[in-house]
């Protein structure tokens, strides 16, 4: 819920190279000199293939002129300090000369501007570090009625130092304030925070001449748009590890936001989800090893360093302290543990179950997470390797033995995967066709079909989406809406409507000692077979749940820089007659939410995390700032419990223990039986609803009042009217 970041990125694991200042290599503790920052003849001449490749082959090729050259500053500006809180409005004065410049400087290629500025970064968090570290020896007074303003993305550069020290004061005291509510007595508070602002300096101080080239180039590849990005040699070996779905770790999307390391998307299979605890927008605070290691305070370090202290072998535990994505600001936090293990395909697969509609008719529902393959199965010449469209054919002829009326597919989170799965699940719905366009640099169209004509599916169809779907399932839900083969539910989708590809630098260079790093470019995009893109706009449902409300700033639309949405000429393809009744079943999904109270409790839930996540200041008067952690504990209380009334369980024991961050609180939390998947079940609902009055299972020849696969008197070439 929270506002999203400038130039944020789609789920990857453990993704986010290009969204926060690199780290030194883990276990490194040494200051570089200042003398030893300054650009290297690997970073002139990575510059050089940069520039080419993205000229030669980007998608958008954006001129390299002062327009951008303005932009590029202030992308450098906002990656050195997001929040505002190290330079002043001299600082920035003093760098304004650059502004026109930048350009000139990349294409000559020279650097030295860039380690300048970071240079003066640098001394900045020495200064400010210096300060808060004072700011500890004196008391604070939290029966003074003052604000904090914790998140100052938006607003002005501090006009001086006086300024400045006004406001790491109200850090230092929020910092202060938080340890002290979490039962935290003066000695270690003070321990804590020293070490966390040393940590800043430090950190900071040990950033090399490869972190500072690949913070600035990326704010050359982002103005020119979000998705392409520069991986230097120590990242490229990290981006191949978040690729890869044998990591050993907890199975969590982590980004960095301001001072907080947040959970961006927790991974189907990983031992997160399996967990059910941690959540997407859960900011992680604190990290300890083993069943009794000290937590460590991770407030304030670069993403890497705590992806280091997360990542572990298999079968060890990790215990994470966390601030809940409902919790605000003000906390208070909880501790989980999560035992490591791999992230397992087979946890990945789609799952199938039945649902029941009020009036009894049965409704098929296929979860599908990510569209996967086995490749490496496929390549060793098994029969049998797993994949999205396999699985998913084997489950919809279970579901069609059961005799269900109608199937709901599920690609809520799905954030996308294999194409050619795509391609492939797709087809199991439509007999023969295109499925998605796709156009180059060039402005080359290639068409990607269908490759199978068998169907494996033909009856009533619903397809639920969500703000965080995306990329190759947006691909199968417009295509779906396109051929109107179904009706699409739920939240307008991510908007990822690009391809992107990895180049290897040094394939570029004649030197075989240096390695230049890769780069992730775009080079494509995707178009819908009616001639639209899914880019930016993503793909809107027919039929839009309240819950859309809250993630309108959500995906593509919300970076900067992001490619525009687009049309071409639609492809050649049959669509089906038009659902007769949708606007009779809209009616009534919205009289029946209306009248359902646990619907709106969950509702009233996600608007009161929405409004706490829009909040850019909290108090500071100890009084205010412990009534407003009981209200907000009440209200999460209330809701576990209309939960358990509605599933006909006994209500939750009394709370003995004060402090939600002890183990023994975690453990009772376990108990709480999840949610009910609410949007599922009316989504399901939704399709009853729009089956015939005599409803006959799919199996059976069906004459529904929703999409089913086309005839040749309702052949529609081209067109999606």
């Amino acid at each position: 819920m929270k506002r999203p970041l400038k130039n944020a990125l789609p789920p990857l694991l453990l993704a986010a190279a290009a969204l926060a200042l690199p780290l030194p290599a883990a276990g490194a503790a040494r200051t570089v000199p200042v003398e030893q920052l300054r650009p290297g003849a690997r970073h002139l001449t990575a510059t050089k293939v940069i520039l080419h490749v993205i000229h030669s082959s980007h998608y958008q090729n954006r001129p390299l002129d002062d327009a951008l050259s303005s932009q590029i500053l202030d992308n450098y500006l906002e990656r050195l300090d997001r929040n505002r809180h190290y330079f002043t409005r001299a600082d920035i004065a003093g760098v304004e000369p650059y502004r026109h410049r930048l350009d000139d400087a990349l294409s000559a290629p020279r650097l030295r501007i860039a380690y300048d500025i970071f240079k003066l970064y640098r001394q900045r968090v020495a200064e400010r570090s210096a300060y808060a570290i004072a700011a500890l020896e004196r008391p604070f007074d939290f029966a003074v009625d003052e604000d904090y303003r914790f998140d100052r993305r938006e607003a002005a550069w501090a006009a001086g130092r006086a300024e400045l020290d006004e406001i790491w004061r109200k850090r230092v005291k929020n910092d202060y304030l938080n340890l002290k509510l979490a039962g935290k007595e003066h000695e270690d508070i003070a321990r804590a925070l020293s070490e966390r602002y040393t940590r800043l300096r430090d950190s900071a101080a040990q950033l090399d001449a490869d972190d500072v080239y690949q913070t600035f180039i990326n704010a050359y590849t982002t103005a020119v748009e979000p998705h392409t990005s520069y991986f230097s040699p120590r990242s490229s070996e990290n981006f191949d590890i978040s690729m890869s779905l044998s990591l050993e770790g907890i199975g969590a999307v982590l980004r960095s936001d301001n001072d907080y390391t947040t959970v961006q998307k927790v991974i189907p299979g990983g031992p997160a989800e399996l967990d059910g605890r941690l959540r997407p927008e859960d900011r992680i605070i604190g990290v300890g090893q083993d069943e009794s290691g000290e937590i460590v305070d991770v407030i304030g370090w670069r993403l890497d360093d705590v992806v280091d202290l997360i990542r572990g072998k298999k079968g060890s535990v990790v215990r994470l302290e966390v601030l809940p994505e409902d919790s605000g600001a003000e906390g208070p936090a909880r501790l989980i543990r999560i035992t490591r293990d791999e992230i397992k395909l087979e946890e990945q697969a789609a799952k199938a179950e039945l649902i029941e509609a009020a009036d009894g008719a049965k409704i098929g529902a296929l979860d599908v997470p990510t569209f996967y393959s086995d490749f490496a199965a496929q390549a060793r010449g098994e029969k049998d390797f797993k994949s999205t469209s396999r699985d998913a054919r084997r489950l919809i002829a279970d579901l069609q033995r059961q005799g269900i009326a109608g199937l709901l597919i599920d690609l809520r989170g799905n954030g996308g995967g294999s194409l050619l799965e795509a391609l492939e699940f797709t087809g199991l719905f439509i007999e023969k066709g295109p499925v998605v366009q796709t156009r180059d640099a060039a402005g080359r169209i290639e068409i990607n079909r269908d490759p199978d004509p068998a169907i494996a599916y033909g009856g009533p169809l619903a397809v639920l989406v969500d703000r965080n779907s995306a990329s190759a399932s947006e691909i199968f839900a417009g295509a779906i809406q396109d051929y109107r083969r179904g009706v699409i539910i739920g939240e307008p989708t991510f908007g990822k409507g690009t391809v992107q590809n990895i180049v290897d630098l040094n394939r570029y260079t004649r030197s075989s000692q240096e390695n230049h790093g890769r780069l992730k470019t775009t080079i494509a995009q995707f178009f819908r077979v009616s001639g639209g893109s899914n880019q930016f706009k993503g793909v809107v449902p027919d039929i839009v749940m309240p819950t859309a409300r809250f993630g309108a700033d959500h995906g593509e639309r919300s970076l900067d820089n992001a490619i525009p949405w687009a049309q071409i000429e639609p492809a050649r393809y049959l669509a089906a007659a038009p659902p007769r009744n949708i606007e009779r079943a809209r009616q009534r999904h919205e009289a029946r939410i209306a009248d359902n109270a646990l619907f709106q409790s969950l509702l009233a839930d996600m608007e009161r995390v929405y409004q706490r996540g829009e909040r850019e200041t909290v108090s500071l008067l100890e009084a205010r700032r412990r009534q407003e952690r009981e209200q907000a504990e009440q209200k999460r209380t209330e809701l576990r419990k209309q939960i358990r009334q509605a599933q006909g369980l006994p209500p939750l024991p009394e709370k003995k223990d004060d402090d939600p961050a002890d183990e023994a609180t975690a453990a009772k939390e376990e108990e709480t039986p999840e949610e009910p998947d609410l949007i599922l079940q009316e989504s399901a609902q939704i399709l009853a609803d729009l089956l015939p009055p005599r409803r006959q299972t799919a199996s059976a020849a069906p004459a529904a009042d929703i999409p089913l696969p086309p005839t040749g008197e309702n052949e529609q070439w081209g067109r999606n009217e």
